[in-house]
């Protein structure tokens, strides 16, 4: 089982203190990865980084607003002064907002410009192509290269209601995971893969409002229906991306680039009938 052993590598996991972040920053920890997590949120990720260094590993954690690219390579520059290098990045930075989620008594015609603007920014930008660029440069330059994991979703397969800017965003990385694959393999052949994981439904606090009641902890309709159509019957727990992060992150999938793999209980398979 050699060929899933991250021993020895250094990952970068952004947006890592999370509640889909910390499980990967967690597993990646356990596959022999160190680990520098970065987070909004600096209490956040120094806190998970100190639980992460009780597993035997190297582990820090940053300050990082992904939005902002001065930020972006400062903390990039930081990271390389810690650890050496990076091997893995996983852009795990995004999510949905209230402001830019069609309601009762908010129509897709009156959602604010800036709120759609903020999560399109923050999942496309953010969460994928700005620190592609400022890590891809230093990755692309190691010896044996490494590994570019974007955080994709169902919405990028089958548009959900009521949050465009987030589907539309979330489409938009999966078809840039693929575009910057050919591009990375084409220069540099074998030695950098950019891949992706599109997780199905999970509870997190940018969904919550949406998925259950907030006084009885019951589900809405909309996580009725959502539990309906998963055939598992049940939404995922993070530690359900690990194993598929693993794969992605080492030599297990040495062959494997510009894919985007659904973690989502059958969701995505399922027609209803």
């Amino acid at each position: 089982m050699d060929m899933f052993s991250l021993k020895g590598k250094n990952a970068a996991i952004l947006g890592g203190a999370g509640v889909l972040g910390t499980a990967m920053a967690k597993g990646l920890a356990r596959a022999g990865a160190n680990v520098a997590v970065c987070d909004l949120s600096e209490e956040k990720a120094r806190n998970l980084a100190s639980e992460i260094n009780n597993l035997g590993v190297l582990s820090k954690g940053y300050r990082l607003d992904a939005m902002d690219l001065n930020d972006l390579k400062s903390v990039h520059d930081e990271i390389i002064r810690d650890f050496g290098r990076v091997d893995i990045l996983v852009n795990a930075v995004g999510g949905n907002m209230k402001d830019a989620t069609t309601s009762d008594t908010l129509s897709f015609f009156d959602l604010p410009k800036e709120a759609l603007e903020k999560v399109v920014n923050l999942n496309l930008m953010g969460g994928a192509i700005l620190p592609s660029q400022v890590f891809g440069k230093t990755i692309a330059s190691n010896p044996n290269g490494g590994v570019i994991i974007n955080i994709s979703s169902m919405n990028a397969f089958r548009p959900l209601t009521r949050i465009p800017g987030y589907s539309a965003a979330k489409a938009a990385v999966s078809n840039f995971t693929q575009w910057l694959a050919v591009d990375l393999a084409r220069a540099y052949g074998d030695k950098i893969r950019v891949n992706a994981i599109a997780p199905g439904f999970f509870l997190t606090e940018q969904n919550r409002f949406l998925l259950t009641n907030p006084e009885t902890g019951e589900l809405t309709a909309r996580g009725n229906s959502i539990i309906s159509h998963t055939p598992m019957g049940r939404f995922g727990n993070p530690e359900d991306l690990v194993g598929t992060l693993i794969w992605l992150a080492s030599d297990a999938s040495k062959f494997v680039t510009g894919i985007v793999v659904p973690v989502d209980g059958g969701f995505s398979a399922y027609s209803g009938v």
